[in-house]
């Protein structure tokens, strides 16, 4: 765990779990074998194991102290939870243990943004208490986007065909994750394209991997972040932004609002924070022709 600043806020980021997710060759169907291999240099160990071609994946949630709140964008994998997937299942982890060496209790939380509706964005959006799902932060407003809640609401009689994982799932992690907090009248659902948290931060909507996607912009003093979310999974898309990975709902959406998001960083020096970042976890691009290049890494050592 380590903390940065930018601005006036202080970002923090928390490690749940890392590990190799998925062969990057299904996971980025459309990147090239060979293009793996001429980044290798740099995309082995942290983010690409060359020798059995896993994508490694970080499960992280960001922590951000902003005008006096504590803020925690997305919340990761949570505990207890009944999952196909081998590392969301019934998890024993130490995310809340790990929180409290920042200082931070569950009582501690002002805002919760989920950037979606993912169930790896929202595990710790509950916790189990005496067989009940509840919110783990008890006085915090938990920021999701309309577009996404209706999304996933199995009542919502929308005829989606999730590229996330088993359907079974999605509709688990709509009622265990995100349905508590909203019968807790805790949620607040936000639409349009964006939402104003403070002077510092708001959400702006980008929706392609999810309909309701979201960025999540810093903007303080001389320094900018954008929190993208799954809109990045690899720092290969920072270089070859057209390609998608097979989980997004809508992946020409999801590209353009990948191609919107670089230009703009590109354009206010802004650091972009993915969710699932691996190594340094953050960089920050410039114009290269048509494309984009690295121009630094953020200042975070890679996770232990």
């Amino acid at each position: 765990m380590d903390t940065f600043t930018l601005g006036s806020v202080d970002i923090t980021r928390v490690t749940e779990w890392q590990g190799p997710f998925a062969p990057a060759s299904v996971l980025f169907p459309s990147i090239p074998a060979d293009l793996w291999r001429e980044h290798r240099s740099w995309l082995a160990p942290h983010f690409w194991d060359a020798e059995t071609d896993n994508y490694q994946a970080h499960m992280q949630t960001w922590v951000l102290r902003s005008q006096g709140r504590t803020v925690i964008v997305d919340t990761g994998l949570g505990n207890d939870k009944e999952r196909s997937d081998a590392v969301l299942a019934g998890r024993k982890g130490d995310f809340l243990e790990r929180l409290a060496t920042l200082g931070v209790t569950p009582d501690d939380v002002d805002i919760v943004v989920n950037t979606h509706l993912h169930a790896d964005h929202v595990g710790w959006n509950t916790r189990l208490v005496d067989g009940a799902w509840v919110p783990t932060f008890p006085n915090a407003q938990y920021l999701m986007s309309r577009a996404d809640f209706d999304y996933w609401n199995p009542d919502s009689n929308n005829p989606r065909r999730s590229r996330f994982g088993d359907p079974a799932d999605s509709r688990a992690t709509f009622e265990d994750s995100v349905l508590p907090v909203h019968r807790s009248s805790q949620a607040v659902l936000w639409e349009g394209t964006g939402y104003r948290i403070d002077s510092d931060l708001s959400l702006e909507l980008a929706p392609g991997h999810t309909p309701g996607s979201a960025v999540l912009k810093l903007d303080s003093g001389t320094d900018r972040a954008l929190f993208v979310g799954d809109l990045v999974h690899t720092p290969l898309q920072f270089l070859e932004p057209h390609h998608d990975t097979c989980l997004s709902e809508d992946q020409h959406e999801a590209t353009r609002a990948r191609m919107r998001m670089l230009e703009q960083a590109a354009a206010t020096n802004a650091l972009i924070i993915p969710a699932h970042l691996g190594g340094a976890g953050a960089a920050e691009v410039v114009r290269n022709g048509s494309k984009y290049a690295i121009k630094q890494w953020a200042p975070l050592p890679p996770p232990a």
